[in-house]
């Protein structure tokens, strides 16, 4: 028998839609650079590979919240739906791009999401819950693989756009995962978790060890201390909340005749 699906169910699947659904956006945007400013054609392979992966699993995310009594579509601000963009040249916006999607976003969802599917035992959250665990590695490793591409390249300077970079995403994560100001519940519905949820706490305690473990020994390889942006990711007068006008324009994701993109198999190594 399965479990019935509370609010907060509904609300996170309806923003995993949303989420999915502009890490497909993002993707095909810095997919467009890597092909404007000559990238490695597997790079660009890869790229295109995960604009594909993120559709399939918004769609996915759309059907668990259809099957926890969600109706309608689900509405996504559409200036949510792009890079940020400037006159800097493009290949300092794709370093952006891939330090804070990738590098950062990526990097982090895999543990996330394992968490997630750890406690998740009901068939169709489950069911896309162990596809994106099984994407996420493999975007994350993209995002590290176009850094060492752009580490690479003539432009002096990078390494400190990165750690400059890291700062804006620090606090973006922190804002989206982080434990500040939040009280911790006493308790967290088994029924919730039945449904590929979890709560702030867990999310803030994932952020805090990826930091630790993976961001930086994997910054420090390329001579780039995170420590200062990191510990700065709380600051009051540096946190920001997204403002974003009440008249811009929606998109609305799931409206009926949407049918399964075909999987994508194309090779992924990089050409050295």
């Amino acid at each position: 028998m399965t479990t019935l699906a509370s609010d907060a169910v509904r609300s996170q699947w309806a923003r995993q839609v949303s989420a999915e659904y502009r890490s497909s956006a993002l993707a095909q945007q810095l997919t467009l650079w890597l092909t404007q400013i000559g990238a490695s054609p597997d790079l660009i392979d890869s790229g295109l590979r995960i604009a594909h992966d993120e559709l399939d699993h918004s769609r996915e995310s759309y059907e668990v919240y259809r099957a926890a009594g969600g109706t309608g579509s689900v509405s996504l601000q559409r200036p949510r739906l792009t890079n940020a963009g400037s006159d800097e040249p493009l290949e300092l916006l794709v370093l952006d791009a891939a330090v804070t999607v990738f590098c950062l976003g990526e990097t982090v969802a895999v543990p996330l999401f394992r968490k997630l599917r750890s406690g998740c035992d009901i068939a169709v959250p489950r069911s896309v819950l162990d596809r994106i665990v099984k994407d996420e590695p493999r975007h994350s490793s993209f995002g590290w693989d176009l850094l060492d591409w752009l580490l690479d390249g003539p432009c002096t300077g990078r390494e400190e756009r990165v750690q400059h970079t890291l700062g804006e995403g620090f606090r973006g994560l922190e804002r989206a995962y982080g434990n500040q100001g939040t009280p911790t519940a006493p308790t967290f519905p088994d029924a919730d978790r039945s449904w590929g949820l979890a709560p702030r706490q867990e999310y803030a305690e994932i952020l805090d060890t990826t930091f630790h473990r993976v961001w930086q020994r994997r910054f420090a390889a390329y001579g780039i201390d995170t420590d200062a942006a990191w510990n700065e990711r709380t600051s009051v007068d540096k946190i920001s909340a997204l403002r974003v006008g009440d008249d811009v324009e929606h998109v609305a994701i799931g409206r009926p005749g949407l049918q399964p993109a075909r999987s994508v198999n194309r090779a992924t190594r990089r050409i050295e």
